[in-house]
């Protein structure tokens, strides 16, 4: 009988270890793991930028061009830097707007224009051009964030505002007949819109850098009243730029005000254990 003990104990413990294997078989499988909580960064924030335009006019006008033919031979502006700050609101993860304020320095411009003059030896005369523009510049504008990959967010944009256009240190120089003439700065408010294009990169939940293209339509401008070197002008003549145009390649900041919110993960269903 002695020796039947250890036979039973055995047994018994295969029996359990046998119950517990087939009790553990009819668990289900353990859930997967759960996935990334999605950031949905919403509410107001604060916004700078910088960068460089590169500036452009359809046309210059005068009202002395209808006396003859004339022709714009050369009409260009060089890069200026520009900054701005804003205000505007991250509605969700595809829609914000914001409001902007902007100087855009001052651009040096050159032209020359050739016109009919049957007085002059070659039937033609020339009057070169030298001026600065600058602008103050304020836009109301709408994004829409294309999705997110890798922190990387492409978007687009379209804005719309009023640019105060300014005009300085107009001079009119004609070599062959030696007249000079210069206006005065002159400033005027035109109506300004803009479509934009570009990759937003989000350091930190809070805080988002962009780089941008804008094409930027700022209306017309013109200078002060052409005066001639002797102080005189036989009609009120500015010189007037049409249709000035802008592409801009610029860095933006975003920083958000206020916490940003998680949104909880579905949660699991409660685990059934089989027997």
């Amino acid at each position: 009988m002695c020796g039947l003990k250890p036979l039973v104990l055995a047994g018994g413990l295969v029996v359990g270890f046998s119950g517990a294997a087939l009790a553990a078989d009819l668990l289900p499988p353990p859930p997967p793991l759960a996935p990334p909580v999605p950031i949905e960064v919403s509410g107001w924030y604060l916004r700078g930028d910088i960068g460089f335009s590169n500036q452009d006019v359809d046309k210059l006008d005068n009202a002395l061009y209808g006396n003859g033919l004339v022709q714009n031979l050369n009409k260009g502006f060089d890069s200026a830097p520009f900054i701005g700050v804003g205000v505007g609101y991250k509605f969700n993860n595809w829609i914000r707007a914001d409001v902007t304020g902007e100087y855009r320095g001052k651009s040096s411009f050159t032209g020359l224009d050739r016109y009919a003059d049957s007085f002059l030896p070659t039937g033609w005369g020339t009057d070169s051009y030298t001026a600065t523009k600058s602008e103050w510049t304020t836009l109301a504008n709408v994004y829409f964030d294309l999705g997110t990959w890798n922190g990387v967010t492409p978007f687009v944009g379209a804005g719309i505002g009023m640019s105060r256009n300014t005009i300085s240190d107009f001079t009119d120089t004609n070599v062959v007949t030696a007249a000079l003439a210069y206006g005065r700065e002159h400033s005027q408010w035109e109506f300004a819109w803009a479509l934009y294009a570009g990759l937003a990169y989000q350091v930190t939940p809070n805080f988002t850098v962009e780089l941008a293209y804008r094409y930027l339509d700022l209306g017309e401008a013109q200078s002060g009243d052409l005066i001639g070197y002797n102080g005189g002008n036989g009609s009120y003549n500015p010189m007037k730029f049409k249709d000035l145009t802008s592409q801009d390649i610029k860095i933006g900041m975003r920083w958000l005000l206020g916490p940003a919110v998680a949104s909880a993960p579905e949660p699991y269903p409660p685990l059934v254990r089989s027997y």
